[in-house]
């Protein structure tokens, strides 16, 4: 079976990927992004490919890109990208120029959900949400085995459901989303005010910072909750609670059968999940006479990207003209 190429393009590194048909990444290579030089990450990205396919032993499908920000639902032009110098940047097109395979620009959200989706966590079902829980909140939806994209490419964006009217400022702009609440963001944001105030509850996090909570990080709080430390479990599951408040609001919408939690809050495992898990059951409309869905955490890691990347490649159109399984 034929191969494909998977690029994920991150604010300080662009990975890729040669992968084959089961989901393995055989050849990685990895650059510096030129962040502010619009230019420069098309050379780079168009080099990543070149490399990749000269090195591939077996016929590749195409090669599928993800970044961070809006795309079109044609997989073609970033419209938008908040850490990239792109707006309204035609990125298929360009790309063109350094291949001749098919090319698929999706975003980088999505594209680690369909990876956990096709070859990870949910591999083995047809109706799953990734939601990704970072510095900031995100995910991807894959229905009766479609990525869901909606009408202008956007669908997904779980942080920036409103769970609060009127509440924190979040970094879009709006007040009151999820990402402003139950981001990685959140818990430092949390964890920092808990050490500013000199409570002895926080002793522990003060110790992890040197009593200068400007320097606390997520995964201190994640260490410090799995040695057992009360204060940070308290984050975590605060933190989790508003996951699993939101993950019932999209069960009520989309009915899954899978939750697949990924990003760097995720490494708390079950300290994360099982607060998501009891938020989502106190929240889900008809608890107790319905099927409720699964958490998980996601298998892929930091590979996600690249993978779904290339999966979502591997189902690009034949040249007959064969419709993609996999785009909404």
């Amino acid at each position: 079976m034929a191969w494909s190429i998977g690029i994920d393009i991150g604010g300080t590194k662009i990975a890729g990927g040669l992968v084959d048909e089961s989901g393995r990444i055989v050849q990685h290579e990895r650059v510096a992004t030129p962040a502010t030089d619009p230019h420069n990450i098309v050379v780079a990205v168009g080099g990543l490919i070149q490399r990749l396919a000269e090195q591939s032993p077996q016929p590749l499908t195409g090669a599928g890109v993800a970044s961070a920000g809006y795309i079109d639902k044609i997989g073609s032009t970033v419209l938008f990208a908040p850490n990239l110098a792109w707006r309204d940047e035609p990125l298929k097109a360009r790309l063109a120029a350094y291949t001749d395979l098919p090319v698929l620009i999706e975003n980088d959200a999505n594209a680690a959900a369909f990876g956990e989706f096709r070859h990870g966590a949910g591999r083995d079902i047809d109706d799953m949400i990734m939601v990704t829980v970072g510095t900031g909140v995100g995910g991807g939806i894959v229905i009766g085995g479609r990525l869901l994209r909606g009408a202008f490419g956007l669908a997904g964006e779980i942080g920036h459901m409103r769970v609060v009217p009127g509440g924190t400022r979040c970094g879009c702009g709006n007040r009151g989303c999820l990402e402003a609440y139950g981001s990685g963001t959140a818990l430092v944001r949390e964890a920092r005010e808990m050490v500013i105030s000199g409570s002895a509850y926080a002793a522990r996090l003060a110790e992890l910072c040197h009593d200068d909570p400007s320097t606390l990080i997520g995964a201190q709080v994640t260490q410090a909750a799995q040695e057992g430390d009360p204060a940070s479990q308290e984050l975590l599951s605060e933190l989790g609670r508003w996951i699993g408040e939101a993950c019932a609001s999209l069960a009520a919408l989309f009915d899954p059968e899978l939750f697949v939690i990924g990003g760097g809050v995720a490494d708390a495992g079950d300290l994360l999940l099982e607060p998501i898990h009891a938020g989502f059951a106190a929240q889900l409309t008809g608890r107790g006479y319905r099927p409720e869905a699964k958490f998980v955490k996601a298998e892929l890691g930091n590979d996600a990207g690249v993978i779904g990347a290339a999966a979502l490649a591997a189902e690009l159109p034949a040249p007959d003209g064969t419709p993609e399984a996999a785009r909404g």
